[in-house]
């Protein structure tokens, strides 16, 4: 069945129990538990990238997971940095929050060997007295960081309960040799996220260089560039794959909304359940927001999307 933009937004909120005269509910987003987990699949979210960008208050982040319902994410480090009280201004999210002066790279590299995992231990349960689990940590300009800050990075990730970082594939690939070390030395995941350019051959190179490399497939950007379906890839190398990104994109290397692309998105969640592999489903959102929606109405269509698609 076709829906016109209003009933389908329309329908994305109702599944959530989240619609009301005024948009969303403020008194239904903490009656319960989130739980985006369907036919042991766990779907997540890339935040706070899916919000609009990178930094954004911890306690926000939360609360729009709690409205939708979403229980496991992706996160970027910036928005636990800024909770752990970093010298780098550019992770705060609130302007009264950025000082005049710019912390140098040293002063940060010296600040985070500082940084008490304690700390860290409390942002962690901030997240988890929500009911959401942080399973993959986004490490941004990972390539530039010190062989200090890389060790630092990886207990920042366990310490906040992960089973990986992510971060984006170097060009040329020696970046991820080295950053396959610490994976292999924290005995921790490292997923290299493809855009359009990554082939499968170049995935495969990054797994001869550490145990611990791994992939984070892009459905959207795979099909966008390699002009095939990833399923042959991920089957072959599931065990190597800690999460991949729901995206619809077209042949052509548009963004669409969900259903309306050539990215086998129903496919690859279906394969998932059946197989029982532990790769997180994450919503990563990219299709331009339709005329009289927004974000968070978007993402619930998303979200029950994956859910209707799973549970049938």
């Amino acid at each position: 069945m076709l829906y016109n933009r209003r009933e389908a937004g329309k329908l994305g909120l109702c599944a959530l129990g989240l619609l009301t005269p005024i948009g969303f509910s403020q008194t239904a987003f903490s009656q319960s538990k989130p739980n985006s987990k369907w036919a042991g699949v766990q779907v997540g979210l890339n935040v706070p990238y899916n919000f609009g960008g990178r930094t954004m208050n911890a306690g926000e982040i939360v609360e729009r997971c709690v409205r939708l319902g979403v229980n496991a994410l992706e996160l970027r480090s910036q928005p636990v940095e800024e909770f752990l009280g970093s010298p780098d201004k550019s992770v705060y999210s609130m302007p009264e929050q950025v000082t005049a002066r710019k912390a140098t790279a040293d002063e940060i590299s010296k600040w985070r060997a500082a940084v008490p995992m304690e700390k860290v231990h409390q942002c962690r349960e901030k997240f988890e007295k929500a009911g959401i689990g942080i399973e993959i940590v986004k490490v941004d300009d990972i390539y530039v960081r010190t062989d200090e800050e890389l060790d630092y990075f990886f207990r920042l990730a366990k310490t906040l309960g992960a089973r990986a970082i992510s971060c984006e594939i170097s060009d040329p690939l020696d970046g991820t040799k080295r950053v396959g070390r610490f994976a292999d030395k924290h005995q921790m995941m490292v997923a290299y996220h493809g855009h359009t350019k990554v082939t499968p051959a170049i995935w495969e190179e990054t797994f001869t260089y550490a145990k611990f490399n791994g992939a984070n497939v892009d459905l959207g950007h795979f099909v966008g560039g390699n002009k095939t379906s990833p399923v042959p890839f991920i089957k072959k190398h599931h065990d190597r794959i800690t999460h991949v990104h729901v995206k619809d994109k077209t042949l052509g290397d548009k963004n669409v909304s969900f259903g309306m692309g050539d990215t086998p998105i129903k496919e690859t969640l279906r394969l998932i359940r059946d197989n029982k592999w532990n790769i997180q489903a994450t919503i990563e959102f990219e299709y331009p927001v339709p005329a009289g929606s927004d974000r968070m109405i978007e993402m619930a269509k998303c979200l029950e999307y994956c859910k209707s698609a799973l549970l049938s």
